[in-house]
């Protein structure tokens, strides 16, 4: 019994002392927010959550947008004004060469043609920057030029259109056609629709009489499909050198498929899911040589029979699964204990007891695996063998065989990590099949006896690779708080979820966006696209992708807003 009293009064220590702790900043404008009872802790002090955002000093305006927004000639207009940049078929393909080197860039001149006259206003108040000639960065003087930068980024192309999938289209990819529920065509989810949202609320930002306190800059990227090379790849040393490393005090760019909000686990409440870090990334070229000769005298094992082992030896031993307790998959899991309705009893019970017991957060992590597919991508470096090349004929012994491991990699890893890990996986079956062996550089072993049968070598395909990216602090000081605020409070202001509790997560993004290019601008940085569940007819990334006009409408709404509560409480 006393040791259940000493428990409980340690208990409302804490949760006293985090209160004082957020109830006593001073009277700087964030502060302010903080004492408003922007955050707080709430019934799950695992998953605090801030309180809803909206404007206050610039409350008159945001009440003015908000009819202006609800304005059915108002509406039409913005779907027809992105239906125009969707009609633009800006596609962005894996071996397009430097700009001014390879035509295909040329469609850019006219879709900055169409913006420059569509969103007139802006162009022409803002400042604008045309860097590496497409990439587009926007610059909003504040009139405080103490006050730290918000970025914004978004960018221009699509992925293309495949011609054998036309006829199974509703609507013509670039048709932009908007038939009274849904905008067509490709890029009207990814992501022209946070380009043209974000232009337009820039647009009625300044309509309504706006003038911002703080700096704001938007830049536009148009490769992000491909490589990023040519777009963010220039975009970042601009801004760098103009604002300075770590000179944005909060980077806000596109989420990915996960980036939505909505009822996701049932129930009334809604869950926005916000992304707070990147997996990194490592394409790795697995190739044996070995001599060739006609296959009527073949060997034990063929370059290919080789490489197949090796392969199937990758496959046979993936990465370990890993959950700890700093991990974006922890706290996306204790937000879903604590807040979603249908969430399973056993692992709500495993997840409060993993927070003091590793026993409870190891058996935590093989739950999760158990129940929830999509988990083994989130726990571990996942690993897909998606290229393979060998041979010329079948009369002739292959010569070379190659392969080529995509892996992504987790918030625990690094490239360094999955390098060892398959040097020391692969290193045995070079000694079992008599091959020297080269990893990533190094001299690894030699035949016993001084003959090989052929050579093994591990490189870095493409001459890319990307360590995971840091992680976004999510304190009750951290600008993270202005967007979570923000969210709930958009979603509170609409139609569709008045009145039902938004719960924020945290999540970790599995692919990656232009942000890999901006470490080096800002601490924090979040992808998230203020798009409802749903709301997107297909998905990303294939035929019939359509976004809802009114949920689209929703994220114009959204980015006015952020822009708003940036102004007043950042």
């Amino acid at each position: 019994m006393t040791a259940w009293i000493c428990c409980c009064a340690v208990g409302i220590f804490v949760v006293v002392l985090n209160y004082c702790s957020h109830s006593q900043w001073g009277p700087a404008t964030r502060s302010d927010a903080y004492n408003k009872g922007f955050y707080l802790n709430s019934e799950a002090h695992q998953c605090p959550q801030a309180e809803p955002l909206v404007p206050s000093k610039h409350r008159a305006l945001d009440r003015i947008l908000t009819s202006l927004f609800a304005d059915n000639e108002y509406e039409l207009a913005a779907y027809e004004a992105f239906g125009g940049a969707i009609r633009i078929p800006t596609e962005s393909f894996d071996d397009m060469g430097p700009v001014g080197n390879d035509t295909r860039w040329d469609i850019y001149s006219e879709l900055h043609t169409y913006l420059e006259k569509t969103f007139q206003r802006v162009f022409s108040t803002l400042e604008v920057t045309k860097v590496n000639t497409y990439g587009i960065v926007l610059h909003w003087q504040g009139s405080d030029e103490g006050a730290q930068p918000v970025l914004m980024t978004a960018h221009q192309d699509v992925v293309p259109v495949d011609p054998a999938t036309l006829k199974d289209w509703i609507r013509p990819p670039y048709s932009g056609f908007y038939d009274g529920t849904w905008i067509w065509g490709r890029g009207s989810c990814d992501d022209k629709s946070d380009l043209v949202a974000s232009l337009q609320a820039i647009d009625a930002l300044l309509e309504v009489g706006f003038r911002p306190r703080r700096t704001f800059v938007w830049a536009y990227g148009f490769d992000e499909e491909s490589s990023g090379t040519q777009g963010a790849g220039h975009l970042a040393p601009y801004l760098e050198e103009k604002y300075g490393t770590y000179g944005f005090a909060l980077l806000l760019d596109e989420g990915g498929k996960r980036s939505f909000y909505g009822p996701a686990y049932g129930g009334e409440r809604i869950f926005a899911f916000p992304a707070l870090s990147e997996k990194g990334y490592l394409d790795v070229k697995i190739e044996v040589t070995a001599p060739g000769g006609h296959s009527s005298v073949p060997p034990r094992h063929t370059a290919i029979g080789m490489l197949a082992a090796m392969l199937v030896e990758v496959e046979e031993h993936p990465h370990e699964a890993v959950l700890t307790r700093r991990s974006s998959a922890y706290n996306a899991t204790q937000c879903a204990a604590a807040y979603a309705p249908s969430y399973p009893d056993a692992l709500r019970r495993l997840a409060r007891e993993a927070v003091f017991s590793d026993a409870a957060l190891a058996e935590l992590k093989n739950a999760l695996l158990e129940t929830f597919p999509e988990y083994d991508a989130l726990l571990r470096t996942t690993q897909a063998v998606d290229l393979i090349t060998g041979g010329v004929k079948v009369n002739a012994l292959p010569e070379r065989a190659i392969a080529v491991v995509n892996h992504r990699i987790s918030e625990d890893s690094s490239v360094q990590k999955v390098q060892t890990h398959l040097t020391a996986l692969l290193r045995p079956l070079a000694e079992r099949f008599n091959l020297s062996m080269e990893a990533f550089n190094r001299t690894i072993g030699a035949a016993t006896d001084g003959q090989t049968a052929g050579h093994l070598s591990l490189s870095v395909a493409f001459g890319y690779q990307l360590e995971p990216s840091p992680l976004t602090s999510t304190g009750p000081g951290d600008p993270y708080q202005i967007l979570a605020g923000t969210i709930k409070g958009a979603i509170a202001d609409t139609k569709r979820d008045s009145g039902r509790t938004t719960v924020v997560v945290p999540q970790i993004e599995k692919g990656n966006t232009d942000t890999s290019r901006y470490w080096n601008l800002t601490r924090s940085i979040v992808r998230y696209s203020h798009v409802r569940q749903r709301d997107r007819f297909n998905g990303f990334h294939t035929v019939n992708e359509a976004i809802l006009a009114d949920g689209w409408m929703e994220s114009v709404r959204f980015y006015a807003r952020f822009v708003l509560n940036c102004d007043e409480y950042l």
